[in-house]
């Protein structure tokens, strides 16, 4: 009994801190160069069928209804964090898509930068470099921005490995270089 009263203290003292943490973070977008890169929510399975289409999302791997709610929910999440609206950029693929328009803080703009080179690896450099300038070029922004997209974009950008759902908060150091600011879980 007293494992299960200990687990829960600490439960109910770690959470706060976890909210108020992600709080910090997402306010970091509102200083000029900083950027949340976010993996788009739940779509169960890897990769794309061989069909795949951009723009038909019969082709490809959807977001499924908890995927849908996950995104709604961290749209929520960014409001409670003072972001009441932001520049959305997406992946050109349906999941990405869904994400960002789930999120519910304006307009999305595709980004074909964003796309995903997971089983088209010859596109990574060209997808890179145009990231990173889109980056560079957009550093002194003071509104909120936030890109919606893949793993391997994520992790080519970052170094960090993401899950679905997952946001990474960067800032531009220079010359479309980032350094990671922190990360917030899928809520």
């Amino acid at each position: 009994m007293f494992f299960y009263r200990g687990l829960l203290l600490a439960i109910l003292l770690v959470t706060p801190l976890n909210a108020a943490a992600d709080v910090t973070l997402w306010s970091k977008l509102f200083e000029p160069g900083h950027f949340a890169i976010m993996r788009h929510a739940t779509a169960p399975g890897t990769g794309d069928p061989d069909n795949f289409k951009i723009g038909d999302c019969s082709t490809q791997r959807n977001l499924n209804n908890a995927g849908a709610k996950e995104a709604q929910a961290i749209g929520r999440a960014i409001k409670a964090g003072g972001i009441k609206s932001a520049k959305i950029y997406s992946s050109q693929w349906c999941r990405c898509l869904d994400t960002a328009s789930q999120l519910n803080l304006g307009p999305v703009t595709e980004l074909p930068a964003l796309n995903s080179f997971y089983q088209r690896y010859d596109t990574k450099m060209v997808n890179m470099r145009a990231l990173r300038r889109f980056i560079a070029e957009n550093a002194r922004s003071s509104e909120p921005i936030i890109l919606v997209t893949h793993q391997v974009t994520i992790s080519a950008l970052t170094g960090q490995f993401t899950r679905q759902g997952e946001t990474i908060i960067f800032r531009h150091i220079g010359g479309g270089e980032v350094e990671v600011v922190g990360s917030i879980p899928p809520t």
